[in-house]
């Protein structure tokens, strides 16, 4: 009889398995927001380099064609020569292809800009002007 029982008590009983999840909970309730936390800079670093990248680009392309690329023709004179343009030399861009921002949208391009030769700009995850932590504006200047 001692033996069947042995048997009978082998696995987790229901308690068990309820106080292991109300732990892992826990646990994901304290390391999830630092975990999105980290997510959101990751994607803001990532437009900032991707807006240096452009610059560097922009910059071989002036070089190359005595400007830069006007607002009309956009970064889009990265990948492909306007018409108006000789001396292009391009892509200048290591992929044949304009990258959206982490969040998904267009970089958005002026030139001549209001802060510099250029200004490209990211306007975050919400797609607004300002806005703070992920919605916060990415700028080249």
């Amino acid at each position: 009889m001692n033996r069947d029982r042995r048997v009978a008590q082998k696995g987790f009983t229901l308690l068990e398995l309820l106080v292991v999840l109300v732990i892992l909970g826990m646990l994901a309730s304290l390391a999830g927001p630092r975990v999105m936390k980290y997510i959101g800079g990751a994607k803001s670093d990532t437009a900032r380099l991707q807006i240096e990248e452009f610059g560097a680009a922009l910059d071989l392309y002036k070089l190359e064609t005595g400007r830069y690329p006007d607002t009309q023709e956009g970064l889009q004179a990265l990948v492909e020569a306007p018409p108006s343009v000789s001396n292009w030399n391009g892509p200048y861009l290591k992929k044949n292809s304009i990258p959206k921002d982490p969040w998904g949208f267009e970089y958005h391009w002026v030139s001549p800009g209001e802060h510099g030769a250029f200004d490209i700009f990211s306007l975050g995850a919400d797609n607004r002007e300002g806005g703070d932590g992920e919605d916060k504006d990415i700028v080249s200047w």
